[in-house]
């Protein structure tokens, strides 16, 4: 069978695994973000056990395959009692532990955008603040930190981006992920390649789309700091 005659036949099995690709690596990028600014400001910090651990936690996290902490954290926490229940056409009982894993790999990665955002704001912005009279806290929070999101918001772009792709994973714990719809369309027409090729190109087209849309969003940041 060739791509055309199997898509038209079983879109549906693509369209249900893109859904949940892009829902998952949304959910992931969101909590690996507010995890990874959190992760930042304790690399910043100048609390030294803080410090070393949000050191320790990039290093390990960075230098080990997604897939490894995948199963690490699938069986390390098997202990938890996932709700058995569907949200958005995904199994949570499934998908949480994904979702927990995911989020722990990207929070690594934006936390070392997130402390280069940081670190790139003028220093003599932070002085003036402090010279007004706010705390160490009320500079960072009130002046620092909105700058520095702003600066690094396209690379969050680009983090999502990537996280689609590595979603891949998460079909080896049974997550109907497109991946994971690839597999019961080879299994059902017994022919991997065209399926293949479909799934290449959605992965495809969802980047390019993704990726045309941190490129608008960057311009229209930079008009608006005209």
């Amino acid at each position: 069978m060739k791509s055309i005659e199997i898509f038209s036949e079983y879109y549906k099995y693509f369209l249900r695994g893109t859904r949940a690709t892009v829902v998952i690596s949304l959910i992931t990028v969101i909590f690996g973000s507010i995890l990874g600014c959190i992760l930042a400001l304790m690399r910043l910090s100048k609390n030294k056990p803080a410090n070393t651990f949000a050191r320790m936690y990039i290093a390990v996290i960075r230098g080990t395959p997604l897939l490894v902490q995948l199963y690490i954290v699938f069986f390390q926490l098997d202990f938890i009692s996932y709700p058995k229940m569907t949200l958005l056409g995904l199994d949570l009982e499934r998908t949480l532990p994904c979702i927990i894993a995911l989020s722990i790999n990207s929070s690594a990665y934006v936390a070392e955008l997130v402390r280069a955002g940081i670190q790139a704001v003028d220093i003599g912005q932070s002085e003036a603040a402090r010279s007004i009279g706010m705390s160490e806290a009320q500079t960072m929070w009130n002046v620092v930190l909105p700058q520095a999101i702003k600066n690094i918001l396209p690379a969050i772009g680009n983090e999502f981006i990537t996280m689609i792709k590595e979603t891949s994973v998460i079909q080896y714990l049974g997550v109907a992920d497109l991946m994971y719809n690839n597999g019961i369309v080879i299994t059902s027409t017994y022919n991997p390649l065209p399926s293949y090729y479909i799934t290449a190109t959605i992965y495809l087209l969802l980047n390019l789309v993704m990726g045309r849309g941190v490129t608008l969003f960057e311009r229209r940041l930079q008009k608006n700091e005209r």
